[in-house]
């Protein structure tokens, strides 16, 4: 089984004077970036990343290596979070609803979940609408990966 060589690390936010990640290598910060691994053997792309073996039941592969997945996807479908989240997430002291989406990159075949980006709500969302990734603070200190609806002009 391959382990990620030195330097292949994603490169997140670290500990000090700024906000660090609030999930250790699963996402870069600049350019912003999900981290994922693939499997060597079959190409299975997977998220959050692996660090055993391929869990493709028809592969026997178990060299995974760290990949950067894609940074827009298509809105496969989505909810809105009316609840504070018990610990050890961290919600802040002045938790407000927020949306989430599960986002389909289609590159990669698979489908991640997370946050939609503040000010947007499910009144604002479709299903297949595009969204790209964007890194925001989820209170002070601490980072995460979101979505971001695309506008119509390409902005």
């Amino acid at each position: 089984m391959a382990q990620n060589r030195p330097g292949d690390e994603p490169a997140t936010a670290k500990a000090g004077p700024g906000p660090v990640s609030v999930v250790d290598g699963w996402f870069t910060v600049d350019p912003p970036r999900l981290t994922g691994t693939r499997c060597t053997a079959c190409g299975t792309v997977y998220f959050p990343p692996q660090t055993l073996t391929c869990r493709n039941p028809a592969c026997d592969g178990d060299e995974l290596v760290t990949t950067p997945l894609s940074d827009r996807g298509r809105i496969w479908s989505y909810a809105d979070a009316r609840y504070r989240p018990p610990p050890p997430y961290v919600s802040g002291e002045d938790f407000e609803p927020y949306a989430i989406a599960a986002v389909e990159l289609a590159a990669e075949r698979i489908v991640v979940l997370g946050q939609v980006v503040r000010g947007v709500g499910i009144d604002d969302l479709a299903v297949g609408m595009e969204v790209e990734l964007v890194v925001e603070e989820l209170d002070p200190g601490h980072l995460v990966w979101k979505w971001r609806p695309v506008s119509e002009e390409g902005e």
